[in-house]
């Protein structure tokens, strides 16, 4: 079992920065591929970006890629998410997620969410 709790979520103007932070409870966290979704009102959760359970490979989708960074701490068994140039189609729920059989754009492939932290970006 793994517990998820989001952090670091705000307003922000169009063009500034956030960090968020996912941090797990367990001695497995290592094992877990980590991801980010996220979900507006009225719209499907999608896929924002994800990271190998080494954090040697990444993927980002293609709305986020060059403005976001994900990354990972396994010692402190926490999951980042640095957002610059923020837009404010970034508007949303962000979640983080954790998945055992390793990175996927697929909300289906993992098995253990938080609660999720609300980013909101004025224009």
């Amino acid at each position: 079992q793994v517990q998820l709790v989001e952090s670091g979520g705000g307003l922000v103007q169009a063009g500034g920065s956030l960090r968020l932070s996912c941090a797990a409870s367990g001695r497995t966290f290592s094992t877990y591929a980590m991801g980010w979704f996220r979900q507006a009102p009225g719209k499907e959760r999608e896929f924002v970006t994800t990271i190998s359970r080494s954090g040697g490979s990444t993927y980002y989708a293609d709305s986020v890629k060059g403005r976001f960074t994900i990354s990972r701490d396994n010692a402190k068994i926490t999951v980042y998410l640095q957002m610059n140039s923020l837009k404010p189609e970034d508007t949303a729920v962000y979640y983080c997620a954790a998945g055992r059989r390793g990175v996927s754009t697929s909300a289906r492939e993992y098995e253990y969410w938080g609660q999720g932290t609300q980013v909101t970006v004025s224009s």
